[in-house]
């Protein structure tokens, strides 16, 4: 059996709960496999965090990871980014085809999201602009930019304030 290199995750900044805004105890840690452009596996271990208000278990992922996905952010965010482009992503077809549907999918709830923080942030959400036929993808470009890490800063966002939904079950098929 072959090892992988192992990183633990840790954060320097103390981060409230999600759901309720009150400090987090840590629990315990769990392995998280990521895989890279190239197809590297590295472990890394990340801690498991409770609310001491509403009991609700988090986890602490680094900016690099998506919940519920097993490779970089980066990875993701270079298919659904250009998917006209042969990507240099170590995946097989079925996988860049199921990012680009999940992305498509999950788009515009991410653009609700956005706004919906920066409501909630007393900032003004970005309006349309005077181009009536923008893509979901492109209008959260106005939220995040488009440069590289767009997805990792849409993602943290999201997470933190509690709104990432899980949108597939393993043991469901397409």
């Amino acid at each position: 059996m072959r090892s992988h290199p192992a990183f633990f995750v840790r954060c320097a900044e103390a981060v409230p709960s999600p759901c309720c805004g009150e400090e987090l105890k840590i629990i315990g840690s769990r392995k998280r496999t990521l895989i890279s452009e190239g197809g590297e596996i590295c472990v890394l271990v990340v801690r498991r965090l409770r609310c001491v208000q509403c009991r609700k278990i988090h986890h602490e992922l680094p900016d690099c990871v998506v919940p519920y996905k097993r490779y970089e952010s980066a990875c993701i965010e270079q298919v659904v980014s250009e998917p006209k482009v042969s990507s240099s992503v170590a995946a097989d077809d079925a996988t860049l085809r199921r990012w680009k549907n999940w992305f498509q999918g999950i788009c515009t709830y991410l653009l609700g999201c956005l706004t919906s923080i920066a409501i909630r942030f007393h900032q003004d959400p970005v309006e349309n602009l005077s181009v009536p036929s923008q893509s979901a993808h492109h209008r959260i470009g106005h939220y995040v930019g488009d440069a590289f890490g767009w997805l990792a800063r849409i993602v943290r966002p999201v997470v933190n304030s509690n709104l990432w939904v899980h949108t597939r079950s393993a043991f469901l098929s397409t």
